[in-house]
């Protein structure tokens, strides 16, 4: 309980700023955690991939306008939403939250937005597979602008150190948040097309990337035809990839991590100590990933409360 209230008062000046706070619902909608959480347990049981998707659906919302509901937007009118650009097209558990908000609109009508649920679903996602838990701060509002476009600014999994801690501060995170964000690599499948690079034809000297275990790279290039041959192929993030666990830094430490953004981080100073950390203590992950989520999931900047998530009101 204490580690929990120290999450608190570490994210408080930010949510304070955005309008956020933690008593948001407490007499207008008491238990809209209990019922999103219902519907994301009910999802799971169903299909143990519905965390990681959940989990990365909030990280690419909050990485574009903020933590707004932006992502949960169709297409239409001959806009592009960014729910159907390339980064986004293989997140399938879109039906989740539409259903956490209908059964939360049925309790409590026009109170809640769709960026809260989502919010909501993100850390139930990961204490579903293991994960910590931690008080999300609730007022968000949704976001009334979705384009495909701006998934350009999204973190590239080929990425260096450097260029991750552009991609960071640009949203108030620093590098330190980085490495706890990238721990949620833990859950999750990878398609063959974000490590491509990696194992053919990385560069003028190497065929395959020098940071990758040679064993490792081979059994990647086995999981993955040529180009275009398979566009759906990919592997598992890491062999326990629906529990979360401290799994993936082992692994970046072992040089048997599939994005090169997240190997980079063994190779810069101000980093390796946190892998290596992490790598070796669940308990300073959990920590540092609350702490971090709490910070990033604190960004808003929308208008309204959506009546439906896939469409402004």
């Amino acid at each position: 309980m204490m580690g929990l209230i120290r999450l608190v008062i570490v994210a408080y000046s930010i949510w304070m700023g955005m309008g956020l706070s933690m008593n948001k619902y407490d007499v207008t909608c008491p238990n809209v955690e209990s019922i999103v959480a219902k519907v994301v347990r009910n999802a799971t049981s169903r299909d143990k991939t519905v965390p990681a998707t959940l989990l990365r659906m909030h990280f690419h919302d909050c990485f574009i306008r903020g933590c707004d509901g932006s992502i949960l937007l169709e297409s239409g009118g001959g806009n592009k939403a960014e729910r159907d650009a390339p980064p986004n097209r293989s997140l399938h558990a879109f039906y989740v939250i539409e259903a956490a908000k209908r059964a939360v609109e049925a309790a409590c009508p026009a109170l809640v937005s769709c960026a809260d649920i989502l919010a909501f679903a993100a850390r139930d996602a990961v204490v579903l597979s293991g994960g910590p838990r931690w008080e999300v701060p609730k007022g968000r509002k949704d976001g009334r602008t979705s384009k495909s476009s701006e998934t350009s600014s999204l973190p590239s999994p080929l990425f260096n150190a450097s260029q991750l801690a552009k991609a960071f501060a640009l949203r108030g995170l620093s590098l330190q948040d980085a490495v706890a964000l990238i721990g949620a690599h833990t859950l999750g499948f990878a398609h063959c097309s974000s490590f491509e690079k990696r194992i053919r034809s990385f560069n003028s000297t190497h065929d395959v990337d020098p940071t990758l275990r040679p064993s490792y790279a081979a059994a990647l290039r086995g999981a993955c035809p040529l180009k275009n041959k398979a566009p759906n192929a990919g592997v598992a993030m890491d062999p326990s990839s629906t529990t979360f666990d401290i799994n993936h830094y082992r692994l970046i430490i072992n040089r048997q991590a599939l994005f090169a953004s997240d190997q980079s981080l063994l190779s810069a100073p101000q980093t390796k100590p946190l892998i290596y950390k992490f790598a070796r203590s669940k308990k300073a992950f959990h920590t540092a990933f609350a702490k971090s989520m709490i910070k990033m999931s604190s960004l808003n900047g929308g208008h309204e409360i959506r009546k439906d998530c896939r469409f402004v009101n």
